[in-house]
């Protein structure tokens, strides 16, 4: 596919919307949706220019169509928001036309105004042509203001044709001037001083390419936007969808980015797209979206599907999202695991659990869980093993779920993928051994993970109700250094130096007085750790050996 990007060049809205170009929002890019914080901040900006002459605008990035015709792929929030501010001020022009005012000076002014930055007028109607054309749900909204300089008042107006009233309004209540020849100078003052770097894509349009080389050069595109406008295009290819099947088909799309936020929309369609294709890495994801959803009927099973999914993703990215309650009881348990995942960040087997939750019954899907639980702590959090390699391995496990080859946890366990990520106990005992994090920036994540060995030992601990106690004191005093000796500044973060308590009220005591305390603790790491006659480097490495042997027991899949 033919695909080139034109160097950036830097542009002034006067330059942008001038010249006989026209712009085109593409039908099913998102809806105008500015609102009243973003007016403020935008005004705030207009009035610097008076003092600094520009003000910069941040990228816009558009395909061209032909000579003079472009598709706004990103930015069309900005320009909708500028129009609209000319247009308020064109609006107050016509206020003073219709009071007398210079009446015929300000008719030229408006005319030419009209003509300049909002589109000509056909003469029989006398309704704009307008430079911009704006989506599906806000076009015929948005060419009543420009035709009549009027916020159209109906019956029944959607959210977004509401806010673009209301910023019209905004702005019409501002002062532009008092004169017409005020209100164009500022008119011209601000097109002149609004500054874009204008991004130019030539020929046909790859979405995906677009959005992978712009984000390489630090312009954030909106993923949802790109993917949507593609997908749409593509079930209308036949011109056979009507309006009422496409506002489903919009409010479908609309619910799937409300319920995962921008932010983790990307992940969620690679994580969706890698439980029933061949793994992609993000720079390839979207040319390999495109591939899945070539015709109409490919693209309604594929929005079907993202709309099936994604509270799935949503609810196990939160473990405490109100969705689980809605599951069958047995879900509940799943609650430890996400927890897990979420503090270590682990979002590796998110494939492979989209892949099982419609295909394994609730209790494979806990055991399946627990499993991938286990790995994650023993594989990712202590012994710090390829990312990558995981990957490859989860992609084709959630393959083998999805295509129904696998259809119980124990299918999963038994896999050579499975068995050759999961580090033996030995090399899981080395790694806990001598293991250290750093107690000052992860010390939820300590407590969560010796919370979980001391519930293994029978000790049923909360970690959010434990504090973090140091048995050499973080910064010890110069007791400490004597009374430690060698290596008393190299254990700090070890996990052999820190244990659970209900309290952290020794700080720097002495040894003898804290074993007092951990023995009446019921703690039983603190207890093994009172078991000791004296703590120094040797006692240790003795008590994090048999924190390692726990550790080994802790997080163990079965195989017997």
């Amino acid at each position: 596919m033919a695909f080139m990007l034109m160097e950036p060049t830097n542009q002034t809205f006067q330059e942008l919307i001038g010249n006989g170009v026209k712009y085109q929002v593409p039908r099913f890019q998102r809806d105008y949706a500015w609102d009243r914080e973003q007016w403020e901040d935008l005004w705030s900006d207009i009035e610097t220019i008076k003092d600094e002459q520009y003000h910069y605008m941040g990228y816009i990035v558009l395909q061209r169509k032909s000579q003079h015709d472009f598709e706004v792929i990103d930015g069309q929030q900005r320009l909708i928001t500028l129009s609209l501010v000319v247009l308020a001020a064109m609006k107050n022009l016509q206020l003073l036309i219709d009071k007398g005012d210079e009446a015929d000076e300000n008719k030229e002014r408006l005319r030419v105004l009209i003509e300049r930055y909002i589109g000509s007028k056909n003469p029989v109607s006398l309704k704009v042509d307008s430079k911009l054309s704006l989506n599906r749900n806000n076009s015929s909204n948005f060419k009543t203001i420009c035709s009549t300089l009027e916020a159209p008042n109906k019956r029944g107006q959607t959210n977004t044709n509401k806010l673009l009233n209301k910023c019209f309004k905004f702005f019409e209540s501002k002062n532009m001037g008092n004169s017409g020849a005020s209100c164009a100078e500022f008119i011209e003052c601000l097109s002149s001083g609004m500054i874009f770097t204008k991004l130019v894509v030539q020929d046909d349009l790859n979405a995906y390419k677009v959005f992978e080389t712009l984000n390489a050069r630090g312009v954030q595109l909106s993923t949802p936007d790109l993917l949507k406008n593609y997908i749409f295009s593509v079930v209308t290819k036949n011109d056979d969808v009507s309006d009422d099947e496409l506002n489903e088909l919009d409010e479908s799309w609309s619910e799937i980015v409300s319920q995962l936020g921008e932010s983790n929309f990307t992940d969620f369609i690679r994580y969706h797209h890698n439980f029933q294709a061949i793994l992609v890495t993000k720079k390839d994801l979207f040319s390999s979206v495109r591939k899945l959803v070539s015709t109409p009927e490919k693209a309604y099973q594929y929005l079907h599907s993202l709309s099936q999914y994604a509270p799935v993703y949503a609810s196990l990215l939160n473990p405490h999202d109100e969705w689980w309650a809605n599951q069958d009881v047995i879900y509940r348990h799943v609650k430890k695991y996400l927890e897990g995942f979420e503090l270590f960040n682990i979002k590796q087997p998110f494939t492979i659990l989209m892949s099982a939750f419609y295909q394994f019954s609730s209790e494979e899907f806990i055991t399946l869980s627990k499993y991938l639980y286990i790995l994650a702590i023993r594989y990712n959090v202590i012994c710090h093993l390829s990312p990558n390699e995981q990957e490859y391995a989860y992609n084709q496990l959630a393959i083998k779920i999805h295509s129904k080859e696998f259809t119980r946890a124990s299918h999963v366990k038994n896999s050579d993928l499975f068995k050759k990520l999961y580090p033996s106990d030995e090399s899981f005992f080395n790694a806990f051994e001598f293991h250290k994090m750093p107690s000052k920036r992860s010390a939820k994540k300590i407590r969560f993970l010796l919370a979980e060995i001391e519930t293994h030992l029978g000790h049923e601990t909360d970690p959010i109700k434990t504090t973090l106690e140091h048995v050499c004191p973080y910064n010890p005093d110069g007791d400490w250094d004597d009374y430690f000796g060698e290596g008393v500044n190299d254990i700090q973060d070890r996990l052999g130096n820190v244990v659970l308590l209900e309290k952290d009220e020794l700080k720097r005591a002495r040894f003898e007085d804290k074993k007092k305390a951990y023995l009446d603790a019921h703690y039983p790491l603190a207890q093994q750790i009172a078991s000791y006659d004296k703590w120094n480097l040797q006692n240790l490495n003795a008590y994090q050996a048999w924190l390692s042997k726990q550790a080994v027991e802790t997080w163990k899949v079965s195989y017997r």
